[in-house]
């Protein structure tokens, strides 16, 4: 998987993907990080990409031109393939488990990441991005954003994890939360690790996580537990 980012503040990127799971996929080769600073297409002497907003209004906006540079670039760089351009918006669909499982297959992503009071539309409709949000606020810019989507995709990416089981028992896997989990010691606080955990029989704990992933789903998400339901009932 090659990401690549269209930013004011690459190193805000690299310095949070370098480290855990994320760092070691970059390690490994698993995936690949190419960070590029809009400021570089600067068309003027002192790199400035803002201009006030026509028509009035609060802040400044990231001029048409040099991210459309930016990008051509990229586009350049990877070759013949129209890649999976996402841009990092509040007015977009909203980024969910089954998003990052259909983006985990591709080969190369861009990430177009807004600041200030975000970018001149003509650059949006020259690039056509698909337009992904976190949720219902607002952020300062786009990087925040891209670093979650570029964490949840690695991690369902062959080889990115130590064992490829482990994405299986997290939340959301097959729309579910996830089910209680315990360590070391077995009683702590007068609290003990139900039994079953401790039996080695695997098909009893699979029972036992798969019964308290749907207890835990009814109770704390509702929403989640209805869909759950209803797509079994089309199956």
């Amino acid at each position: 998987m090659n990401y690549h980012v269209m930013t004011l503040f690459p190193e805000m990127i690299e310095g949070t993907l370098g480290h855990s799971i994320t760092g070691r996929a970059l390690e490994k080769g698993i995936i690949d990080l190419d960070c590029v600073n809009i400021r570089d297409y600067a068309q003027n002497k002192m790199k400035h990409v803002d201009d006030y907003i026509y028509g009035g209004g609060c802040g400044m906006l990231i001029q048409a031109e040099p991210v459309w540079l930016c990008y051509q670039d990229i586009i350049r760089k990877i070759g013949s393939k129209r890649p999976r351009v996402l841009y990092m918006s509040p007015q977009g669909r909203t980024f969910d488990q089954s998003m990052a499982q259909a983006l985990s297959h591709n080969e190369d992503i861009i990430f177009l990441c807004g600041h200030y009071e975000g970018i001149d539309e003509r650059a949006i409709e020259l690039i056509n991005p698909v337009h992904v949000s976190l949720g219902d606020y607002i952020l300062t810019g786009g990087e925040l954003p891209a670093i979650v989507m570029m964490d949840a995709i690695t991690r369902l990416i062959p080889g990115a994890l130590g064992s490829d089981d482990s994405a299986k028992y997290e939340t959301f896997y097959e729309g579910l939360l996830e089910c209680p989990q315990y360590t070391r010691p077995p009683v702590y606080e007068g609290l003990e690790v139900p039994e079953v955990l401790m039996s080695g029989n695997h098909k009893l704990i699979e029972q036992w996580r798969k019964e308290k992933a749907l207890e835990r789903t009814k109770e704390r998400r509702p929403d989640l537990y209805k869909r759950y339901v209803s797509d079994i009932d089309l199956r």
